[in-house]
């Protein structure tokens, strides 16, 4: 039995004024994968593709563990766009055959009366073909249990963008603000 499950969560974060403009920071997709999940279950494909090692979910009497490849770039304009390219379910080899996950998701710096504010929001979409102990299961039932895990899955992610993200980029422009005072040119004395 096919099931399809679904969530979206949306975000909008007011960014503290640093000496470095957060669309700087944003350019930088390492940082933001770092932000989002932490770095002992990342690990870097390529470029702009990383493999992200989720925390394993309880789904009703299944333990799995995703493991997703994701890719994250810049676009022109400054928005950061998101989306899974393949995912593997560890552990349950019936699921992992059966599964598939599509993650997309975008982040953007938007100016209103001088403040910056990071607004973005993330699609996440899981088909599944349950195993035969499911079938007896209503599907509103799994459909709710399945919709509420990838919810709060969104929302951990989302609460570690307002934590992280702000964290690192404090740090992030108070370190580039450095360098940049240390290659000014002393400015000369006109004394005479």
């Amino acid at each position: 039995m096919y099931t399809r499950f679904n969530a979206s969560q949306s975000v909008e974060i007011a960014v503290p004024e640093e000496r470095v403009p957060i669309q700087h920071y944003l350019r930088q997709p390492r940082r933001l994968v770092n932000a989002l999940v932490d770095q002992s279950r990342t690990q870097q494909l390529s470029d702009d593709c990383f493999r992200l090692k989720m925390r394993p979910l309880q789904f009703m009497m299944l333990s799995i563990q995703p493991t997703v490849d994701m890719r994250v770039w810049a676009e022109s304009d400054g928005t950061i766009k998101l989306e899974s390219v393949a995912c593997e379910i560890r552990g349950v080899g019936y699921i992992n055959d059966r599964f598939a996950l599509n993650l997309k998701g975008k982040l953007c710096v938007h100016q209103s009366s001088g403040v910056a504010y990071l607004k973005g929001k993330a699609d996440l979409e899981v088909q599944v073909e349950l195993p035969p102990p499911f079938w007896l299961t209503p599907k509103p039932i799994l459909e709710a249990t399945g919709n509420a895990l990838l919810k709060s899955v969104l929302l951990s992610v989302k609460q570690r963008l307002m934590y992280q993200l702000l964290l690192d980029y404090r740090r992030w422009a108070s370190s580039e603000g450095e360098l940049i005072s240390i290659d000014l040119p002393p400015i000369l004395s006109l004394e005479g």
